[in-house]
């Protein structure tokens, strides 16, 4: 069972359908303990950064996150569900604390146009698990805020990460896989065959 966090923020439906379509039971819901036991958990964003990390307080997804990396059972952040894994986000100068798995900044994209909507190519990081077949293909992003810089060192890592990257304005991550914790800044439930690649990708891992 993949299990897809239901916190108030985020295309739950979307990605249930998305998985759906693998023939994948995904589930959406809060519980404490079918979010820790699941296969693999989901948690999607849309909207704030600090929007979001209220609604994550809420249904407690700290210790949620934190028990099933212990446990080595994957976590995949999907759009603001990948920003909030980071230490922080500035909205409008406003700084909140995120999760705290990787050290970083959520910032404005330093770009003319705002929000960047579209599709974009990924300049996928080597040996990716996730983009195995789709490497450096075209995936579906709405954002106007990123992780422009990858401050984790090797040492305290979970695992040696592999950090992919995009660009709009500036140089941003566009994905990142770090032992069972792995995020994309681009929707791959809407990002279609590429982004249907990517999510059977992932389950692999769950199985």
């Amino acid at each position: 069972m993949i299990a897809i966090l239901d916190y108030g923020f985020g295309n739950v439906r979307s990605a249930q359908r998305a998985f759906g379509r693998h023939g994948i039971d995904a589930q959406i819901t809060s519980n404490r303990q079918e979010c820790i036991e699941a296969h693999g958990l989901v948690i999607p964003g849309v909207g704030a950064f600090a929007a979001c990390m209220d609604g994550l307080d809420r249904v407690e997804a700290a210790p949620i996150v934190d028990a099933r990396l212990l446990a080595n059972r994957p976590v995949l952040g999907i759009c603001v569900g990948m920003q909030v894994l980071f230490t922080e986000g500035v909205e409008h100068d406003i700084p909140r604390s995120g999760l705290r798995q990787w050290p970083g900044i959520v910032a404005q994209l330093p770009a003319e146009i705002l929000p960047h909507m579209g599709w974009s190519e990924i300049n996928s990081a080597p040996d990716s698990e996730l983009f195995k077949g789709v490497e450096n293909e075209r995936f579906y992003f709405v954002h106007s805020y990123a992780t422009q810089k990858w401050d984790l060192q090797p040492s305290e890592s979970l695992a040696p990460a592999m950090v992919s990257w995009s660009e709009y304005g500036a140089p941003f991550i566009a994905a990142v896989e770090n032992g069972p914790l792995s995020a994309t800044q681009f929707h791959p439930e809407k990002s279609g065959d590429a982004g249907a690649t990517l999510i059977e990708n992932w389950i692999k891992q769950c199985l």
